[in-house]
């Protein structure tokens, strides 16, 4: 049997993975897909898949298209979720700031740099017309639960996360959220290592087609919004908001949106060039 290993954010999004593998559907084609969780999110993914330690990642597609630059030897071979990612731009509680003008100049809280808290902090600097030098400061933080302590204890400010990810920390009275920051393209694409994909080809399209048979039926399950509530501890009008707004995708990412989102990074000073289509994808 085929040994695979593919990362992800133990978040909602990813519940579709869950379901096939509770359903023995790789193992039934041949394949030990096994998940492994990445509660730091892309950063540590990107490190993952640059180390061998993964060879497959459901990743945020601004982070995995710095990194492929940046020289990270995997390509994307599909957008995983079409619809673009919500962050919730937080505080602390007890936290003066009330207004996202008010963070102009204070510290960002980041999963690592590179990571999506860390690229989409620029991303918000430029909506709000910043000085992206002046204006922006950081603080690594690694995942959620440092971003919990850090905010509350002030080595940082504000947090950039998926909003419906910390919204039972908002409801906790943990975090305030002060307003959103979505992303201009789909949020989630799938990454694979250049080496896996020229070897293994079968058994990814086998993958895919597992994945993509879920998806595309994904919110016509049968009490999935319950599933979802239950399983992220989330309440119930939150998961049927996200539910409404989000968008799986069986398609491999156009080029268009490949060169929207290399000319923003370019913008922000993030990524040094910007590259063809061919170096950062793969179509099987």
């Amino acid at each position: 049997m085929k040994k695979v290993k593919i990362g992800g954010v133990p978040e909602h999004f990813n519940l579709p993975w869950y379901l096939t593998l509770k359903d023995g559907e790789y193992k039934d084609k041949g394949i030990n897909l096994r998940w492994i969780d990445y509660p730091d999110g892309t950063g540590a993914m990107c490190h993952g898949l640059r180390n061998g330690d993964i060879d497959m990642a459901v990743i945020l597609t601004e982070g995995i298209i710095k990194d492929i630059i940046a020289g990270n030897p995997s390509k994307i071979v599909q957008t995983f979720v079409e619809s673009p990612l919500v962050w919730g731009i937080h505080v602390a509680h007890k936290s003066s700031y009330k207004a996202i003008e008010d963070l102009k100049g204070t510290k960002a809280a980041i999963s690592r740099y590179g990571s999506g808290s860390h690229l989409m902090a620029y991303v918000n600097a430029k909506n709000n017309n910043w000085d992206l030098e002046k204006d922006l400061d950081f603080e690594v933080i690694k995942d959620l639960e440092g971003a919990v302590e850090g905010l509350t204890n002030g080595a940082a400010d504000y947090f950039l996360w998926e909003k419906f990810t910390t919204k039972p920390l908002v409801d906790k009275g943990v975090f305030r959220s002060i307003g959103n920051c979505p992303t201009p393209w789909p949020c989630f694409v799938i990454a694979v290592r250049e080496d896996f994909i020229q070897s293994n080809k079968d058994d990814l399209k086998t993958i895919l087609e597992i994945i993509n048979n879920t998806t595309t039926d994904f919110k016509n399950i049968p009490s999935i919004d319950k599933t979802i509530a239950n399983r992220y501890e989330q309440k119930l009008e939150d998961v049927q908001e996200w539910l409404t707004i989000t968008e799986w995708s069986q398609e491999l990412i156009d080029e268009e949106t490949i060169n929207t989102v290399q000319n923003q990074l370019f913008a922000l000073n993030i990524i040094p060039e910007i590259v063809a289509y061919k170096r950062l994808t793969h179509k099987l």
